[in-house]
Order: C-alpha cells, then structure tokens, then sequence
C-alpha cells in the first residue's frame, strides 16, 4: 500500500501546495511506524519515509530535518535488517536532495562513522554506498559548512575503531581534494588526532594516514604564508617523542619543514623541539632515517639563533611570540631527565587550545621580532648533561649547542654561567675525547669571552664546584694571581684577555684532577695540550704555576707539576712558548720563568729538567749538588732516567750541540755528569756516558775561579733573576716534601700497629 498508494498522495499534496498534509503524513511515518516498537512497522515506515522524498522529489529539502531525524535513530537499531534498511532509506532521501543535504551534514557523518565500524558486512556495504554519494555532493558544492564541521571532525578523529578510523580519513583526503574548501586553516585541530590514526595497527590505514600527512605537507610547502606553524609546534614536539618508529620519523620530517620554512617563528618553542630531537642524535643504523632528519632539525634550528638575540631585551619587545607553554614546565628539574620521564606526556586527545599561542603569522618570511626563551634552552640542555643514559652524539650535541649560544649570546648566556659550570667540569670525565674536545671548547670559550668580564656575570666568591675529599687551597683572592703573576699575563702582548673566569676554570680544573687522579693519568695531558691550543699557553701554565705554588697537597703537586713539565717539553701545541721560554730575552719570559721554577720546586727532577730548557746550566749544576741533601727514592731516580731519555730527544737537540763548545758551556756537561753520577749502573746510565764520552777535549772540563765567565753564565746574569733566592726556595720546598714524607711514615707506621694489636 504504501509503494503504490503513498507516493500518489505525496505528489498530489505538492500539486496543491499543501505543506501541512505532507508534515503530517511524514510525522505518522516517522511517529507510527519507522519508531515503532514493532520491527516489521519500523521497516515499513523506513520505505514509506523513502518513498515520501521521492514523490517530494526537488521539494523534500524543505521537509529533511522530519524525513532524515527517524531513520538516523534506526541506525542504532538492534536488528542489523533495520539498520540495512535505514541506511538504503537514507541513501534515496540524499539522492533526491543532494545539495539540500548539506546542512544537515553533520547528523549524517555522525550517523554513517557509527555504521561505518558495524559488525554486519551488508550493514556497512550500504554505508559505503551511502558515503560515497554524500562525498560526490559534498565535492559538487560550494555550500559546505567546513567551520562547523571542524568540532564533529576533532572529536571523531579520536577513535580507536579501524574502520571508524579508516573513514575519518577517506574524508580527509576528500575534503582536501575540494579547491573551495581550505582545511589547512583547520590543520592544527586535527594534526595530533591525524599523527595517533598513523599508529594504527592496520598497513592500509597507516598507508592512507601518511598519504593525508604527505598532501597536507605539500599545501604548507606550497603556501607556507596562510600556516599556522606556531600552533602545531608542540602537538609535532609530542609526536617526535613517539615509540612508534613511523610516527616519529613523520613528526621529524615536518618539524624540519616547519623550521625550514617558519624561520624564527619556531624560536620560542626551541626547547622543546630540542627535547624531541637531541635523544635521536645517538640512534643507531636501525632508526638511521630519523637521526639523519633530526640532525638536520638540529642544525636548522641552531642557525636561527643570531647576534641580536643577546641585545634583545624581553622587556621592550613590542611583537613577541608567547614564552612556550607549560608542558615545558618540567625542565625546571634536572632529575626530570635523569628520571627517564618524558617532559611532554601522551593524552588520548590532546587539548589544543592549552598548547598553542593565540598568535598566528600571517606571513613566515615575514621579519618577525621574537624573543629566544634562553632559560628553558639552557634547562633542556642542563639536563641532557646531567643524564648519563644519554649517547655520545647527544652529549656531543648539547655541547656544540653551549658553544653556539656563548658566540651568538654571551652576554645572556654568561647569566647561566655558574649553574653550567660544575656539569661542564664532570664532563671533562667522559669516556668519549669528542665529547670532551667539545667541552673543553665551551670552557675555554667561557674563559676567555669578553663578556665574562661584565659586571655582575663574574665568578661567585666561592670556586668549590663540588665537596670532594681532596681539596686545593687556593689564594685569598680567588680570581687575582699574585703580583709576579698578574704581570707575566697581563704584559705579554700576545697574550689574549682573560675574563674572570678563567682563573676560576684553572682552580677547578686542578680540584678536579686532584679528587679524580685516574683522569689525571688518563686524560690530562690531553685536556692541557688542548687547552693550549683554545687559549694561550702562557696563561695556562703561568696560573697554573702560581695555584700549585699554594698547594697543600704536595704529593698532587709533585705529580700535578711532572705532567705539566712533560707537556710543556714535549707537547707540539707547546713550540712557541718553548721558544720564549729558551732564550729569557723578554721580562716576559723570566717571569714566567720564575713562576714556573717556584712551583716546578715540588719536584726536583722537573726543576732540572726547566733549567736545560732555559739554558740555565749553572743554575742546574747548583741544584744537582742539592740532590744529596735530598732522599733518594726509586720513583726519584726513575725521574733522572726519564730526563735523560728526553735529553735524547729532538727537543733537546741544541742542548746537544751545545756539548761541543766547552769552553762556553762547561757547567752543562757538570750537570750532565753530576746526572750521571746519580744513577745506577742502567741503561739510562750507559746512554749518559755514551753522549759524554762525544763531548771534546776532557782537559777544558776543568774551571778555575779566574777562568772567563762563559756566554751562558753572561746571559743568566743580565737577565737580573736572583738564582741565590731560587735555590733557597727549592731548598725551602725540599725540606716541606720532606716533612710531609716522614709524617706519612709515620702514620701508616701507626696504622700498622694498630692492625698487629
């Protein structure tokens, strides 16, 4: 009755315009029939509800809120018939609407994504069929409601259905077909509901999710002024944090473009964007495409760091990007890294409004004045430090991060100074000598920038970095050497300027080898030869000379200043000051000389050892003639037959030469004897013997007190050093080495007794 009868009726309605008659004949079969209680009424009414809008044909838009409400209430039928028969019933009232439809849009697409994840295959065969004719009309029109769409589209995006997720996107490719409809204006409220559909379990749904991401890329690349780059900034820093290898290796790709392209405008999420990539930087070869783009992030986004950014005052700036949002908050704790807890937490929906700035760019070329969020850079970077779980590249990383910001930053970055310097110090400790080349580049770079010398950025009253069990007594003036010191570095006029930092660096740095003797065997002779090529060696070993001179610890000492001695005449990146210290022609030079001489006291053999390179043979002579008041000890004469081995050396090969003019030289050959006769009878000894037995004419070896005065001894004299009050201080520091020796006798003899008891 109703195939036949009902359609008749409906039109002859329409001829006569009686809109009252067709509503109530709609309501009986939407009220009496299609939500019916009776299934076989609720199927008649669903065909009597179809037929209707055929017989209404262009005339049923005015009655599709009545047609439509009672078959997208049977969509949730229980009986998987009915719902078949809704969606074919639906699918004619569409039909003969098309465009009509259309505000009606969002009821639709909410009813057809429920039976788009049916059970039932004929249920959700009809759904398709009906998707597809609401997609070619969608795609015909220039009427679609995008703007109030976009709420229904965040929240259905959502779903951990399959297939509901399956036809979010089938939608999403569509509307990004439509030239009319700008979804990427829309991007930022569904990019993170689109990076959690690219972790589907399903390959054809992650297929279909990654061709949706490659489009939308495309459109940003293709009209980077209309993006809003700020606003998807963090939902891309969450998403490059993902365990899901393709998630995060698509989040890195657009992060790259978006640096690329918004330029500084990223500047202000810095920190968190440094978050997500620096840990890629150690992957392996098995994650080797995301460490190859999260390096190029990594650089990209260091270039956008400039000069102006340290003149910059954040009070004063009239357009500025917001500071980042407080998901960055948890940088404030260094245990944050060190507790393996993820700054940036996963949410099943993430909260948009809560993470992006309410600022948009119109333009990303366009010169925008942004302030660099320094404090929560240096906080990222602090604790990337700080995490000892991290990889080398990594560490490698946050230092070349450190180097940039103090030549791009200093005077900012010299605020941060303090609370850096102790991480920078430990991780002189690192297994890895890239990562310590690295650091000891950021250190040296802190020494000697002349923004440390600003007021208010100096060094703190105190130099501990950390308690330890061995300390170093420094002067009173931490930071001022005495007066023969402050002259020997500010008079050299090749010497550079070091700021206030410097000779706190070299305070700690002596702490540190102190407590850590292992990385003093280990690795420092390679720290000080590098430290000797960043800065200058003079100042180095002159502020080395005067901390050790105050030292309590003399066996550290005695160690401490026959490393440095073997650097200074040994060591390639030590030529030059070798040179100035050969010749004492500069007041310079002698007074690094005496410098050097009061602390290379702490060790006899070393002291020698400064005289021969300075050519102050008689001075050498002296002190030999010293070593039988001393104790001699295995480890002392393992010195002299180390010295003489290097007397063999290139380094000494004008020592050497200088063997053949006696007569101008005869206290070198007593104190290369006086060597001689302190060793025992070993292969240091036959070497010894072998080079004198070269030397000419034995008799000239003999010297009276009217003999002429040599060359050597002429140079020494006018040089005006008072070698008496040297030898007294060398005697003065023998006697404290001494002192010390017999008390450590004496305490571990006590210590024994105590056992035997």
């Amino acid at each position: 009755v109703l195939s036949s009868s009902l359609p008749r009726l409906v039109r002859e309605f329409v001829a006569q315009n009686n809109t009252s008659q067709i509503k109530h004949v709609i309501q009986i079969l939407s009220q009496e029939f299609a939500l019916s209680q009776h299934p076989h009424s609720r199927k008649g009414g669903l065909i009597g509800l179809a037929a209707c809008s055929i017989a209404l044909g262009k005339d049923s838009g005015l009655y599709l809120k009545e047609l439509i409400e009672p078959v997208l209430t049977c969509f949730n039928d229980a009986d998987s018939r009915l719902r078949y028969y809704a969606c074919e019933a639906l699918y004619n009232i569409v039909k003969v609407a098309r465009g009509s439809v259309l505000p009606h849009f969002n009821v639709l697409f909410d009813g057809l994504s429920k039976l788009a994840a049916d059970p039932d295959p004929n249920v959700k065969s009809g759904s398709e069929l009906l998707d597809r004719l609401l997609k070619d009309i969608v795609t015909e029109s220039n009427q679609f409601d995008l703007v109030g769409f976009i709420p229904l589209l965040r929240e259905r995006i959502y779903s951990n259905n399959q297939y509901a997720r399956q036809f979010i996107i089938s939608w999403i490719l569509v509307l990004e077909s439509v030239p009319d409809i700008n979804l990427l204006d829309y991007l930022p409220e569904i990019l993170d509901g689109l990076f959690q559909i690219l972790g589907d379990n399903s390959k054809e749904i992650r297929k279909m999710c990654e061709v949706a991401l490659g489009e939308f890329l495309k459109e940003i690349k293709k009209n980077p002024s209309s993006v809003k780059f700020a606003e998807m900034a963090n939902i891309l820093v969450i998403h490059c944090q993902a365990a899901d290898d393709l998630i995060q290796l698509t989040a890195m790709c657009w992060m790259r473009e978006f640096i690329q392209l918004a330029g500084r405008v990223m500047l202000p999420y810095s920190s968190g964007i440094l978050t997500a990539v620096l840990p890629c930087l150690s992957y392996d070869d098995r994650k080797k495409n995301i460490k190859e783009v999260a390096n190029v992030c990594n650089q990209s986004l260091m270039k956008l760091v400039i000069p102006e950014d340290d003149e910059l005052d954040e009070a004063k700036q009239s357009t500025t990007l917001p500071a980042e949002p407080a998901l960055e908050e948890s940088f404030s704790k260094p245990e944050a890294a060190s507790s393996g807890e993820p700054p940036y937490h996963r949410r099943s929906e993430l909260d948009i409004t809560a993470l992006t700035p309410t600022l948009s760019f119109p333009c990303s070329s366009e010169r925008i004045q942004v302030t660099l969020n320094l404090d929560g850079i240096v906080q990222v970077l602090d604790c990337h430090l700080h995490d000892t779980s991290i990889g080398m590249m990594t560490r490698i990383a946050v230092l070349k991060w450190l180097y940039h910001l103090y030549i791009k930053t200093p005077r900012k970055m010299f605020r941060h100074t303090d609370s850096l310097f102790p991480i920078l110090l430990r991780t002189l400790s690192d297994e890895s000598d890239e990562v310590i080349l690295k650091d000891l580049e950021v250190l040296a770079e802190i020494a000697s920038s002349p923004a440390g010398q600003t007021e208010g950025h100096g060094p703190s009253d105190g130099s501990d970095v950390r308690p330890g069990p061995v300390e170093l007594h420094v002067p009173a003036r931490a930071g001022q050497l005495n007066s023969s010191g402050t002259k020997g570095l500010e008079c050299s006029p090749s010497t550079p300027t070091m700021n206030s930092y410097f000779y706190k660096f070299m305070i700690n740095l002596l702490k540190r080898f102190s407590s850590e003797r292992k990385l003093l065997e280990t690795r420092g002779a390679f720290i000080i030869r590098q430290l000797c090529l960043l800065l200058n060696a003079e100042n180095i070993f002159h502020s080395m000379a005067d901390i050790l001179l105050r030292e309590e610890d003399l066996k550290f000492a005695s160690t401490m200043v026959h490393t440095l001695n073997t650097i200074l005449l040994t060591s390639s990146e030590l030529f030059q000051l070798r040179n100035q210290l050969k010749d004492l022609k500069t007041p310079e030079s002698r007074n690094l000389f005496c410098c050097l001489y009061r602390s290379w006291c702490h060790n006899p053999v070393t002291t020698v050892s400064l005289c021969f390179l300075t050519q102050n043979y008689k001075h050498a002579y002296d002190l030999i003639q010293k070593f039988g008041d001393l104790e001699v000890t295995v480890d002392f004469l393992t010195e002299v037959d180390k010295l003489v081995q290097l007397i063999e050396c290139p380094i000494f090969t004008y020592l050497r030469l200088q063997l053949l003019d006696v007569k101008n030289n005869p206290y070198l050959i007593k104190a290369l004897y006086g060597l001689l006769m302190l060793l025992p009878q070993s292969s240091a000894f036959q070497l010894l013997s072998h080079r004198l037995q070269c030397v000419p004419n034995p008799e000239l070896l003999q010297t009276a007190d009217n003999t002429k005065p040599s060359t050597g001894f002429k140079r020494a004299s006018s040089s005006n050093i008072d070698y008496t009050e040297l030898l007294q201080h060398f005697e003065k520091v023998q006697n404290k080495h001494l002192e010390a020796r017999h008390q450590r006798a004496g305490r571990a003899e006590q210590l024994d007794r105590r056992v035997v008891l």
